[in-house]
């Protein structure tokens, strides 16, 4: 291929690392969404040390470079004796990197909704559930998507950390092909453009659903 020792099955086999990424992005979006949607609605509406304690929890997750939490989580593993797989492990640690993350997101969009409009909400009989569900989330959510989306991007791009600890995603499959045909350039450029593929449509959607809630 391109007068290389690169074949096309080199290049499959980096597109099965590709599909262990998508996996792995959308793990740990999922979870990381669920639980930072739980955090960030909720912690507006604690008592102060309630929110200053979760708040503390959050900024370790995004103090702590997510190497290290990778590493910490891989062998918190070991040491427990749970033997997940090392799959679920760098799921779970994203997800709570993600989740870190995602909490702000939430918060910040619970907070654009003018304090009127909720109060406004409340004294109609509205619960705080309805508050939340019905006039919070979906007014918030103009605020929310275009850094959620950013955030899943960025998350795609963290899941190439997991090769240190044995997950062979697509970064890990380009450096043992690397390691056998000596073609890094090559390799990596291929890299580069199938991240690019699985990311721009991520980006486009976003873009559109943003201005079509602009346009509303």
């Amino acid at each position: 291929m391109f007068a290389s020792p690169l074949r096309w099955n080199d290049v499959w086999l980096m597109l099965q690392g590709a599909g262990v990424t998508l996996s792995l992005t959308f793990w740990a979006v999922l979870g990381g969404t669920l639980l930072g949607l739980i955090l960030g609605v909720v912690r507006p509406s604690s008592r102060w040390w309630v929110s200053a304690m979760i708040g503390f929890v959050l900024d370790i997750f995004r103090s702590v470079p997510l190497l290290i939490q990778l590493v910490l989580v891989n062998s918190f593993n070991s040491i427990v004796g749970l033997r997940l797989p090392v799959f679920t492990v760098a799921c779970v640690a994203l997800a709570l990197y993600t989740a870190a993350y995602c909490a702000e997101v939430v918060r910040s969009g619970v907070l654009a909704v003018p304090l009127t409009t909720r109060r406004a909400a409340r004294s109609l009989g509205m619960s705080w559930w309805q508050d939340i569900t019905s006039i919070v989330l979906p007014m918030g959510m103009r605020v929310m998507l275009p850094t959620w989306i950013g955030l899943t991007l960025g998350v795609m791009k963290d899941t190439a950390l997991v090769l240190w600890i044995g997950v062979a995603e697509l970064l890990k499959t380009s450096q043992s092909i690397i390691t056998r045909t000596q073609e890094p350039l090559l390799v990596l450029a291929i890299a580069g453009l199938i991240y690019f593929v699985i990311s721009y449509p991520i980006a486009r959607a976003g873009m559109r659903l943003e201005k079509k809630w602009n346009t509303q």
